[in-house]
């Protein structure tokens, strides 16, 4: 299928790099921190645990769902008042855990992929994480990045893609979006109005009874060749 956009707007999380090693490497790092810094909390909290109440703490403030940031800050806040540690450290705590979270290992073809992309179309970071395009090192590739917490609802509402259209300065039908998540991204993105790009890595069946994808790609390798291959791609007016 070809048609004409504008613009796209991108997913970070399991688009761009698989989010499963950043989980755990952040865990394994907040830990080591806690071990030198906080051994109370650590032995309270060590990873196991302090996962369980990462999920005690979300479940029990889901009107924050679309800030992970502050419910991360708020977990590390539990460990440290319930093992009687320093609340002192929860700035710090809090960095180390950040300054994991923004090493990613992008899959084998994003990098490339996203530059060639970058260089046919302005692209913007629509997320519903918290990473920084600047510290991953790829700020300079987005026009901006919308995430749920800058905007207050996260994806699959449609007021956040609209945000993203209007700040491109596009119709929605003008905007691809793009990302590997069904609900999140691609079911989302097309009640709102936009074209949609499913980046499907694992050859999963697509689930969805009324919404199917206008593009489905195994790679964003993929993405940029159809984008080539779409001649009028950036003068639609």
């Amino acid at each position: 299928m070809t048609f004409p956009i504008r613009a796209i707007t991108l997913d970070l999380d399991d688009t761009l790099w698989p989010f499963a090693p950043i989980g755990v490497r952040v865990e394994q790092t907040l830990d080591a921190f806690l071990r030198t810094h906080s051994p109370a909390t650590a032995d309270m909290y060590p990873i196991e645990k302090m996962r369980d109440l990462r999920t005690r703490v979300f479940a029990e403030n889901a009107h924050l769902m679309h800030d992970l940031s502050a419910l991360r800050q708020l977990t590390i806040e539990h460990a440290l008042r319930d093992s009687g540690g320093d609340l002192g450290l929860l700035d710090a705590a809090y960095e180390v855990f950040y300054a994991e979270r923004n090493k990613v290992e992008y899959y084998p073809d994003s990098e490339a992929a996203l530059a060639r992309i970058a260089a046919r179309v302005p692209v913007a970071a629509v997320t519903n994480g918290n990473a920084d395009l600047d510290r991953v090192g790829i700020g300079h590739l987005f026009a901006f990045t919308l995430g749920s917490r800058e905007h207050g609802v996260a994806k699959p509402d449609a007021s956040i893609f609209h945000a993203a259209c209007d700040r491109l300065g596009c119709a929605h039908g003008d905007v691809l979006h793009v990302g590997d998540h069904i609900e999140m991204d691609v079911a989302g993105a097309a009640r709102a109005g936009l074209r949609t790009c499913w980046i499907n890595r694992e050859d999963r069946r697509w689930e969805h009874a009324t919404i199917a994808p206008d593009l489905e790609f195994d790679t964003l390798t993929a993405l940029a060749d159809w984008l080539d291959a779409v001649p009028t791609v950036a003068d639609r007016t």
